[in-house]
């Protein structure tokens, strides 16, 4: 019995170790660098996550009980979309002021979506949904660049848009409620005097039928002005705007949670009802914590659809606090630094800041795992959505207005050989009406990805410029990324082909940024601004 015994050991462990071993070395090979890794074998049907439990087995083979623990590769890549564009925007700022930005203030998501991408647009409500690419290192399509070590690495961009965004007559009736900080940190200069400017501005643009109400907040908040329609009451809107003056600390949860309650008060049926908060988000007093804050007036803002829309200003700016605040509170944000940029924002954007068309909008992009060896989505981190809560319509998304478009930049990694299906994007979103989900969808192949990236198409380009640029500003390992000196001669370059001013804008930056990392200074400062795709 012994012997019998001692035998059957022997053959137990010679078994589970070869299976066991086997699949650890199969893992390793497709997922060296931890994130978005591949391994063989098809997507599930229609983007659907794996069997919980369960390794997919690779192409031709077989799986085993060994293998019941080995978690499958991931080749799903969910995420909620976004069209913020402020943390690009305050590095222009920061770069302008002679100063790199901290690695944690920079969103690549945020820089590629300040750009033009000349997407085809939809011809009604809903998103159009764009694939395309190109080899990083040297394809078929010839020409250079892309680094050591590049060449089996591609670019993918997957590009959402909206249908053009109406002009002021067509657009819907606005409720606005402006909560303004008055802080004692609003007396630099380019803060509160600037609001006041924007908010001016926004005045002699809106229609007669549309509303507004004020709320300011230091200390503590005061309501300024009720929901008051523009008609007849431009000049006493412009007196109490004119009136706000700097004092004390910034409570922005006492801003907020008025400001809503404003909003509530002059709710209007069939109308835009909207929170617009201005402010450095320097938040002192209170709770200083988005989430929190958010909490409080969680049932008012889904029960009456209002949503939040952050405009940020200030040298010294609370970005993160901003960004956290409108992501969660079902908006978007933008950076404002001096009047030009705010009469962009709030007379040539303003039907896409005030109108909803999507909400709860997600994107999932399936890799196939037999044409795909590693993936990597640049940025969007703090916007991943777990890939079973796609279809999970109570899982937050994000909101679109019209005339935006959404670009998400992925670095993969093709198999030797690789030809076929590289990914499929879906893109789902909620009417915000009706809120009845829809879902459009578009599959790349390796011949969209197939030709060189520097002799491509100028937006693609400029679209992995900025990329590269942001990534560079944080401190990352993109694979073939040039040096700064070479992404600004790239963008100089595009500026004159697009003839983009906003290019010309973002070769400066870049610029700005290289001679600040040799010690060398910068040039005369400029105020950033974030460009973005609107109207």
């Amino acid at each position: 019995m012994a012997l019998l015994l001692a035998g059957a050991m022997v053959l137990t462990a010679c078994g589970s170790g070869d299976s066991a071993s086997g699949s650890k070395r199969e893992l390793s090979s497709d997922t060296r660098d931890g994130q978005g890794s591949t391994g063989g074998g098809q997507p599930a049907p229609d983007g659907a996550a794996p069997e919980k439990g369960r390794s997919a087995a690779p192409a031709g083979e077989s799986g085993d009980v060994a293998r019941l623990d080995v978690p499958a590769p991931d080749y799903l890549s969910t995420f909620a979309l976004d069209v913020d564009t402020a943390s690009y925007g305050y590095a222009r700022r920061t770069l302008g002021d002679g100063r790199l930005p901290s690695p944690e203030e920079v969103r690549p998501e945020e820089f590629v979506n300040s750009f033009r991408q000349g997407y085809e647009r939809p011809k009604g409500p809903g998103f159009s949904v764009n694939v395309d690419g190109a080899r990083i290192g040297s394809g078929k399509g010839g020409g250079g660049g892309g680094g050591t070590g590049a060449s089996d690495w591609s670019l993918l961009r997957v590009g959402l848009a909206t249908e053009a965004a109406p002009s002021t007559a067509e657009r819907p009736p606005a409720a606005l409620t402006f909560v303004v900080d008055i802080s004692g940190s609003m007396a630099e200069t380019g803060r509160l005097d600037l609001v006041r400017k924007s908010l001016t501005i926004l005045t002699d643009e809106l229609r007669d039928d549309d509303s507004i109400s004020l709320v300011t907040f230091s200390d503590e908040a005061e309501t300024r002005l009720p929901m008051t329609r523009l008609k007849d009451n431009r000049n006493r809107i412009k007196d109490v705007v004119e009136e706000m003056r700097p004092t004390q600390s910034t409570n922005v949860e006492a801003g907020i949670t008025l400001g809503y309650e404003e909003s509530v008060k002059g709710h209007r049926k069939g109308a835009t009802n909207r929170v617009v908060l201005l402010s450095d988000a320097l938040a002192n007093t209170g709770d200083t914590d988005a989430d929190g804050i958010l909490e409080k007036i969680d049932s008012t803002r889904r029960e009456y659809g209002i949503t939040l829309f952050g405009v940020g200003v200030g040298s010294d700016y609370g970005d993160a606090f901003m960004e956290r605040l409108t992501n969660k509170g079902d908006g978007n944000t933008t950076y404002v630094s001096d009047e030009a940029q705010a009469r962009k924002v709030f007379v040539g954007q303003l039907p896409a800041h005030l109108e909803i068309r999507a909400r709860d909008a997600k994107a999932q992009v399936a890799f196939d795992r037999k044409t795909v060896k590693q993936f990597r989505l640049i940025g969007y981190e703090n916007r991943k959505v777990a890939d079973e809560d796609f279809r999970d319509d109570s899982a937050d998304g994000g909101e679109v207005g019209p005339g935006h478009t959404v670009t998400a930049l992925y670095a993969v990694r093709l198999r030797e050989g690789a030809s076929g299906t590289v990914a499929k994007a879906t893109v789902r979103w909620l009417d915000p009406k009706t809120r009845e989900a829809q879902e459009e969808t578009r599959t790349a192949t390796t011949g969209a990805i197939d030709g060189s990236l520097w002799s491509g198409g100028d937006r693609l380009q400029v679209a992995a410029v900025v990329a590269y640029f942001a990534d560079h500003l944080r401190g990352g390992d993109l694979p073939g990324a040039p040096g700064l000196g070479e992404l600004a001669s790239r963008a100089a370059g595009l500026a004159e082909t697009t003839e983009d001013s906003s290019v010309t804008k973002l070769a400066k930056a870049i610029g700005q940024a290289d001679r600040i990392e040799r010690g060398s200074g910068t040039d005369e400062p400029e105020p950033g601004e974030g460009e973005g795709e609107i109207g």
